[in-house]
């Protein structure tokens, strides 16, 4: 197994032209497009499955970090992109766009919304931006799973509007059963090694929300209506501490850098981490 399936690439992005009409107010489905665009162009019969799939997707995007909402974009600044890839088939793939000559390369120009940019760098790990990075799920459980007394805490930074569907209705507040319970399933759907199902329940039955500092915020899509969801921390807290789940949770906790937390990950939303970085939140209603 390769010891990269994971990966978040950073964009710079600078527009070539001020645009002469409105920006959207939410750029994911646009980053989205992007996405798959760039992935068909080496890969063409992978960009058609991450297309056509049903279930949790094997890569997340951002909104355009720096644009803000409804505000025109200036020629003379660099704006912000984030792509992230939960398999070793995706990570290859983006690799290979953004190498020389590829669509997503420094140099490479491509359009966001129809509107024209240049790639001005491309970055893969945090010692370049906070929010690039790479790892593999060996990783992830090599340093998570083995702890002999994990902490009773666990941290989440919310940085893009985080939702979550529960019983057919939008619900906003992350609660402890939606969080790990999304994460689990996506872990589950890529990682070599399957967590056990109970996971959601420890969470709905062990876990409590000890402390947050959060807001409401909502964006609009333009096929598919109003999303709501909370930006910024909450703490989450063993009621009835049990050292093998809290490592698991722990496990899934740093997972989320990579795979988003909640719905609509693939459109930007649920950017997350469980430690310092934060804004991206970028328009929300």
């Amino acid at each position: 197994m390769s010891e990269s399936e994971l990966l978040s690439l950073v964009l710079v992005l600078r527009p070539e032209a001020a645009p002469g009409r409105a920006l959207p107010a939410w750029w994911g489905a646009a980053a989205h497009a992007l996405l798959l665009s760039a992935v068909r162009q080496v890969n063409p019969e992978l960009a058609a499955r991450l297309h056509d799939e049903q279930g949790p997707r094997p890569f997340t995007v951002s909104t355009l970090m720096g644009a803000g909402a409804h505000r025109a974009l200036d020629p003379s600044r660099l704006y912000t992109l984030r792509f992230t890839a939960l398999q070793a088939e995706v990570t290859l793939a983006l690799r290979e766009a953004s190498a020389a000559g590829g669509p997503l390369a420094p140099g490479a120009r491509l359009e966001l919304d129809y509107l024209p940019f240049v790639v001005e760098q491309v970055f893969f790990t945090s010692d370049g931006h906070p929010w690039a990075g790479e790892g593999s799920y060996r990783q992830l459980m090599s340093a998570h799973l083995v702890q002999p007394a994990p902490p009773r805490r666990l941290r989440l930074r919310l940085a893009s509007p985080t939702g979550f569907r529960s019983a057919e209705k939008q619900q906003p507040f992350p609660l402890p059963e939606l969080v790990f319970g999304s994460l689990l399933e996506r872990w589950n759907s890529f990682s070599p090694m399957a967590f056990p199902a109970e996971v959601r329940r420890f969470a709905a039955e062990c876990l409590g929300v000890s402390a947050f500092n959060l807001s409401t915020r909502s964006a609009r899509l333009k096929d598919s209506g109003l999303r709501i969801g909370c930006v910024g921390e909450v703490t989450f807290t063993a009621l009835h501490y049990d050292r093998y789940w809290m490592n698991v949770l722990h496990t899934l906790a740093a997972y989320a850098f990579f795979s988003g937390v909640g719905a609509s990950t693939p459109l930007g939303f649920g950017q997350a981490s469980p430690g310092p970085v934060l804004p991206v939140e970028e328009a929300p209603e």
